[in-house]
C-alpha cells in the first residue's frame, strides 16, 4: 500500500510540474493533482486494458501508435472527472500524456537512486 501511495504522490508532483511548464493545462491545487493521479491510476488500471483489447486491430495496423490516442482519451476523461484539472484540447492532452510519462519516469528514477545508495 505504501508503494501505491508513493506512486500516486510522484504522479501528482509530475502532473503539477508538467502543468506549470505546458500552456493549455491547468491544475488548480495540490489536492486536484492527487485526485488526478488517483483517477489516472484507476483509468489506466481498469479502462485502458479494455480499450487496448478492443482496439488491437487498429493498434497493430498503426504499429502501436494508436496507443497514444488511447492515452489522450484517458487524459481527456480525467479532465472531465477531476474538477480542478483543465486541459485545453486534444493536442494539449497528447503532449500532457507524453510529458507526464517522461517527468514521472525521471522522478521515479531519482527516488529509486536515492533509496538504493547508502548514506555517507
Amino acid at each position: 500500500m505504501g508503494k501505491f501511495i508513493g506512486k500516486i504522490l510522484v504522479t501528482a508532483l509530475a502532473a503539477l510540474i508538467v502543468s506549470y511548464l505546458m500552456p493549455g493545462v491547468r491544475i488548480d491545487s495540490g489536492t486536484s493533482a492527487v485526485l488526478l493521479a488517483l483517477v489516472l491510476a484507476l483509468l489506466n488500471g481498469f479502462v485502458k486494458p479494455v480499450l487496448i483489447i478492443l482496439t488491437i486491430p487498429i493498434t497493430l495496423v498503426t504499429f502501436g501508435l494508436f496507443l497514444l490516442i488511447i492515452n489522450m482519451v484517458i487524459i481527456k476523461w480525467s479532465s472531465d472527472i477531476v474538477g480542478g484539472f483543465h486541459i485545453a484540447g486534444w493536442w494539449a492532452a497528447f503532449w500532457f500524456s507524453i510529458l507526464l510519462s517522461v517527468v514521472t519516469f525521471f522522478l521515479e528514477s531519482i527516488i529509486s537512486r536515492q533509496t538504493r545508495e547508502p548514506e555517507q
